[in-house]
């Protein structure tokens, strides 16, 4: 299943985009797991051994991995524990070829939408491109600005937290006055904090806890209907 899943989707590819297209199959999640490669989509079977494919899937969010997450299964009443997840589909078998290829639709589109969204920072004599898409949070300090990235970077140089704000639109939430955070990582808010991947916690100011709830729905509805 593993290999006719790859061949479909590697000629998808090949004839709606042109693109170059890298497929690697893991026979379980603990594979997939210790694979330290970053994959713009990840296609998971939910019945596997330990750790199964939903599983897998909470311990790659936890991880701070971003990927699309979709779901090839047979098990319907699973499908609202991959809201959860935030996954972007949920396919039951037996896949019809029409259906795969509205989510692949889905699915691409939604990359390319991504990879137009980024930041360009100007440090010294230099300046560095970052994807919105890898920034976890950005924080004040001084004079500096520091942005915390999904994979452990911290990178400073000297900007206002308002004109940052502006720049990076409606993705990113102000919840203190020295703080903003990518709603697309926020997993919770509990006590004054919002809750991230990797058990990272940042304040949120009182008068804001409602507002972000609410950013965060809206930010859910903004998702779905560009997708």
């Amino acid at each position: 299943m593993r290999e006719d899943l790859s061949a479909k989707i590697s000629d998808y590819i090949k004839e709606h985009t042109g693109r170059p297209c890298h497929i690697v199959s893991f026979p379980t999640g603990r594979v997939l797991l210790e694979d330290c490669r970053d994959f713009d989509l990840i296609f998971l079977d939910i019945q596997m051994q330990e750790p199964d494919g939903m599983e897998t899937a909470r311990m790659l969010r936890k991880s701070g991995n971003h990927s699309l997450l979709i779901f090839i299964t047979v098990l319907k009443e699973c499908v609202f524990d991959a809201f959860e997840v935030r996954a972007f589909d949920y396919l039951l078998k037996p896949i019809a070829p029409e259906q795969l290829e509205r989510t692949l639709d889905r699915a691409v589109k939604a990359l390319n939408q991504t990879a137009e969204q980024s930041l360009l920072i100007q440090k010294g004599g230099s300046c560095q491109i970052i994807g919105l898409s890898q920034i976890l949070y950005c924080e004040v300090i001084g004079r500096k600005v520091y942005l915390h990235l999904v994979d452990g970077q911290v990178i400073d140089y000297y900007e206002k937290l308002e004109k940052l704000e502006a720049e990076v639109g409606g993705q990113f939430f102000r919840c203190h006055r020295s703080y903003l955070v990518n709603l697309d990582y926020v997993c919770g808010y509990s006590k004054g904090q919002a809750l991230l991947p990797q058990e990272h916690k940042i304040p949120v100011s009182r008068l804001r806890g409602q507002d972000l709830t609410q950013a965060l729905l809206r930010h859910m509805k903004t998702r779905k209907r560009k997708i």
